[in-house]
């Protein structure tokens, strides 16, 4: 074995670009997968897709991680989406940007996204080890001295990158592992818990629109007496609660406020480009046009088909009441509920269906320059391991894919420099 090796744990998208980053650098890196096949969290990501990152302008790309987005400062400015994009660009895959600025292969296949990593950790000499379990993180006089693997075989090696994942999506291996080994290490964690996660409403006649997508609606979130944080865009009604982009995103505030044992509701607004004059007049216009129908006859070109029915209820104007018949207060009345259209919040799907684990290994404890932990020699964080998570449109795969490119040169300077040390 060569003494510069860099062991690294977890083929997910921060370990597989820390693994080739580190072996660029010079050292020998073995690249550690419990998993019989690398990049699983990849393949599914984006729907199959993976939205890799988003084309905003990387000055505002700070903004759209609540979870210690300051952190990824310079960690963003040394890797950002635009040398992500070239970077891919190398290994053949095209990119094209959405709505939103969500950024996709061309081909719209995630596979092609984990084939052109897998290409540049070959280029790169590293080697690769599927269906390896780490147990435990070895240490000598304060330093990394090497892995036991659950076998028991021990690898030595001059320093570890942990990049194990999250707590979300287990089957692909993202199980928390590496929050095991960081408080076995004497590392810290922020309590794990999910984040742009499905939310599970009091409410039972979400199950009547299960399936319908609202697009260009706003949901705003209320805790603590007061509104919080407001979201535009598409969500989606499902058997059991809301979900969809904006649904997502509201989700790590909303469990972090109902894990503080707050009172947390939406509010939808489904009309959002209009006031409420504007709406008002609106409806005005519709009641004109069917002025001689009836009041469940009236809403079609207002609302889906599945959603009048709940809104006529909610107005509490008599489904057969003749349109001319509406009286001024009850037309307010109804506006009213297409702009404020109420929903109780009971919980957050569990972390095991999160997109995104919030929390993790505390940055204070690391050095966000190299991404080498600040209490023990060549050890190394990088991905969602970290308690860094971002908003949904491609942040949380461009953090992982940064981090990994600074942990990677990082211990791989180090395991040389380690080595060249009498």
């Amino acid at each position: 074995m060569k003494k510069e090796r860099v062991i690294v744990i977890g083929a997910g998208a921060a370990g597989l670009m820390a693994a080739g980053q580190a072996a660029l650098k010079g050292a020998d890196v073995l690249l550690l997968e419990k998993k019989e096949r690398p990049g699983r969290k990849i393949a599914i990501s984006g729907k199959g897709r993976c939205n890799l990152t988003n084309a905003e302008n990387v000055g505002d790309f700070i903004r759209n991680y609540p979870g210690n987005g300051r952190f990824l400062h310079g960690i963003l400015r040394e890797f950002d989406n635009v040398r992500l994009c070239d970077f891919f660009a190398q290994y053949g895959v095209e990119t094209k940007t959405e709505r939103g600025g969500r950024v996709f292969p061309v081909s719209d296949d995630a596979e092609q996204i984990v084939e052109a990593l897998l290409k540049y950790i070959m280029d790169a000499g590293v080697e690769l080890a599927t269906g390896q379990t780490v147990e435990e993180i070895l240490l000598g006089e304060e330093k990394v001295r090497g892995v036991r693997l659950s076998n028991g075989k021990v690898l030595e090696g001059k320093s570890v990158i942990v990049c194990t994942g999250g707590g979300s999506y287990p089957a692909t291996g993202s199980a928390g592992d590496g929050y095991k080994m960081a408080q076995k290490l004497g590392h810290k964690v922020i309590p794990p818990r999910p984040s742009l996660v499905p939310l599970r409403t009091y409410e039972d006649w979400v199950k009547q629109v299960q399936g319908l997508s609202l697009r260009n609606v706003e949901a705003t979130l209320w805790y603590g007496g007061k509104k919080q944080q407001t979201e535009f865009g598409e969500m989606l009604f499902t058997h059991f609660g809301v979900s969809g982009p904006i649904i997502l995103t509201l989700s790590r505030w909303a469990g972090e406020a109902l894990a503080g044992g707050e009172k947390v509701r939406l509010t939808l607004n489904l009309k959002p480009a209009l006031t409420v004059e504007q709406l008002d007049q609106r409806v005005q216009r519709d009641f004109k046009k069917y002025l001689n129908k009836q009041f469940k006859n009236s809403l079609d070109e207002l609302l889906p088909k599945s959603l009048i029915p709940l809104v006529i209820q909610w107005s509490q104007i008599p489904p057969e009441k003749a349109v001319n018949s509406i009286n001024k207060e009850e037309r307010k009345h109804l506006v009213h509920v297409l702009q404020e259209l109420p929903l109780t919040i009971k919980e957050t799907l569990p972390l095991a269906a999160a997109i995104v684990t919030a929390g993790g290994v505390d940055v204070k404890e690391i050095d966000p320059k190299t991404m080498a932990s600040k209490k023990i020699k060549g050890l190394y964080w990088a991905g969602e391991v970290v308690d860094v998570d971002g908003v949904t449109g491609g942040y949380n795969l461009q953090a992982a894919f940064a981090m990994g490119y600074r942990a990677g040169r990082g211990a791989g300077e180090y395991a040389l420099v380690e080595t060249s040390t009498p």
